[in-house]
């Protein structure tokens, strides 16, 4: 048991250095977050179908089920819009950090969800999180949008989460994944059909975006979308939420190197980001300790 935790918080870890990539891309692709994010879920869709229909797997599901399942697609396309459109109003090391939060906010509602107990350091590393994003929300309040839309993202990123923890438990990951995302196309369909976005020029992309788009839907979404989800088996959304808040590491790390992000930070904001990264650390060993 403890060796597929070990190993499913290890392939989570590279799961959330994609995520961190993501980012990355939601930058270097011009479309706005929400065509953005139909395209990807809709070329994730397809991949995943095209995979179910290759190798034979089962992905009927009961019709309560797949209310949820549809429902809880919802949520995490309506947290893409939100992240894809924090980036483009801000940039990649705003909207990263503020995603820290979701490790507080999780050591909150978590108890509630699962009715177990609230562990005291959780709740104590949560608010060194919060300490940290106030010195950056007051170091870069110029991006003051940016920040309202990645705390909307964050928090629909803890209630896909919580949702997952338990859905897990009813079919496969792959099961989840293809009708979450079939869930989230549905509604985003419905949003540009009735804003009259679809025409002629939304279906009129650029090679580069293509290529990137492409990226993102496969390894970035079918791939790492089956198994983040798989990785619940075995890692509560707690701990998950916790190796989600390397993202902001990776990502940043990348932003520095591909889109030199680093000229526009402040020195408050990299105090905030280490005391977020070492309330990250220091639970981990707390959590070493315990074992």
């Amino acid at each position: 048991m403890q060796k597929n935790k070990f190993r499913s918080l290890i392939h989570f870890h590279f799961i959330v250095f994609i995520f961190g990539f993501t980012a990355i891309l939601g930058s270097l692709i011009s479309i706005d977050s929400i065509e953005l994010v139909w395209y990807r879920m809709t070329m994730a869709l397809i991949v995943l179908f095209f995979y179910a229909f290759i190798f034979k797997k089962n992905i009927s599901v009961s019709r309560s089920l797949l209310l949820k399942l549809l429902i809880s697609g919802m949520i995490i396309a309506l947290h893409w819009i939100t992240f894809f459109k924090a980036i483009k109003v801000s940039n990649v090391s705003i909207t990263l950090s503020v995603l820290s939060l979701g490790a507080f906010i999780t050591s909150i509602l978590e108890p509630f969800f699962y009715k177990r107990k609230i562990i005291l350091y959780e709740v104590v590393f949560g608010l060194v999180v919060v300490i940290g994003i106030s010195l950056i929300f007051n170091s870069q309040l110029q991006y003051i949008e940016g920040i309202i839309y990645a705390l909307i993202s964050v928090f629909l990123s803890v209630v896909f989460g919580l949702i997952n923890g338990k859905l897990i438990n009813e079919t496969s990951s792959l099961t989840i994944s293809v009708y979450e995302l079939m869930g989230g196309v549905l509604l985003i369909s419905l949003i540009l059909v009735f804003s009259n976005k679809i025409n002629i020029e939304f279906f009129d992309l650029s090679s580069k975006d293509f290529f990137w788009l492409f990226v993102l839907a496969t390894f970035c979404t079918a791939y790492a979308f089956v198994v983040s989800v798989d990785v619940l088996k075995h890692l509560t959304p707690y701990s998950t939420m916790i190796s989600i808040n390397m993202e902001p590491v990776y990502g940043i790390i990348l932003a520095t190197i591909f889109l030199n992000e680093s000229k526009d930070m402040s020195f408050n904001f990299y105090l905030g980001f280490v005391l977020i990264i070492s309330s990250i650390l220091l639970n981990g060993l707390f959590k070493l300790k315990e074992k």
